[in-house]
Formats: C-alpha cells, sequence, structure tokens
C-alpha cells in the first residue's frame, strides 16, 4: 500500500481562492452603493437643518440677509458639501449659477427669500435644493444665477 500525504491539490486551492475573490467582488460593489446613499442622505438632512436655521434667522432679524453668512447655516453647508466630495467654497453670490462642482446659498435682493443646493453624490447631474418657501427636493440640475427657490 502507497502512503499518500494528506492535504489539498493545488487546484482545489485555486479554485476556493476564485470563489472568495467573487464574493468578496460583490460584497464591494454593494458597500460602495451603499456609501453613495447614505453620502446623499446626508446631504438632505444638512440641507434640512439650514431651512430651520434660517426661520430663526428670519424670526430675529424679520429678513433673510444673513442667512447664507451665518456661522451655523455654513456649517451644515460644508458638512453637506464634505458629503458630496466637494472642496471648493460656498457660492453666495446672487448672480453666480450651481455647478456639479460647487454648493450655493442665494439670498434675494430683497432679502426676502433664499434658496440653497448642493449637488448630489449619486448623481453628477443633480442636486439637492431647500428654499424659502419649504422646499426641499431634488432637482434635476442646478440653482441658475439669482435662483431664490427650487424649481
Amino acid at each position: 500500500m502507497k502512503n499518500f500525504k494528506k492535504g489539498f491539490t493545488l487546484i482545489e486551492l485555486l479554485v476556493v481562492v476564485a470563489i472568495i475573490g467573487i464574493l468578496a467582488s460583490v460584497v464591494l460593489a454593494s458597500l460602495n452603493s451603499a456609501r453613495t446613499k447614505g453620502a446623499d442622505a446626508a446631504i438632505k438632512a444638512n440641507l434640512a437643518n439650514i431651512r430651520a436655521q434660517a426661520e430663526i434667522l428670519y424670526d430675529t432679524d424679520s429678513n433673510y440677509a444673513n442667512v447664507c453668512t451665518n456661522t451655523t447655516v455654513a456649517a451644515a453647508i460644508n458638512s453637506a458639501k464634505t458629503s458630496a466630495g466637494i472642496t471648493a467654497a460656498t457660492v453666495t453670490t446672487l448672480a453666480t449659477a450651481g455647478t456639479a462642482t460647487t454648493a450655493v446659498c442665494h439670498v434675494a435682493a430683497d432679502n426676502a427669500s433664499w434658496a440653497a443646493e448642493v449637488p448630489l453624490k449619486s448623481s453628477s447631474a443633480n442636486s439637492w435644493c431647500v428654499d424659502s418657501t419649504g422646499a426641499s427636493m431634488q432637482l434635476t440640475g442646478y440653482l441658475g444665477a439669482s435662483d431664490v427657490t427650487c424649481n
């Protein structure tokens, strides 16, 4: 009788490694999708907080003049920008339109209305917008120059 060494063959080990690799790639693909959805949820939550802060400012000042420059609002916009992967400064000039790489906060010339938007992480062609009318919605595209409502 011959003595055979007990163990796995090279082919068996390669098959197991290949199966583990396939399973790992499926899990990583699902994880990436979940991260993107989480980033979009963070953007929406931060912008919802801006609306509440803007109303507090309105109660104090009877206008929205300082909404975009308020430290609490700026912090919420910065947090939303970070979730979206944006590093550029927030554009607060009314005449500047939003883009895929900028966050925008506009206050009307008469200080009676405002709107803010940040691009979504899941789509470079869409953004999330909140405004003084109470709208909180996804835009296909970005706020235009002088827009103070989410259309």
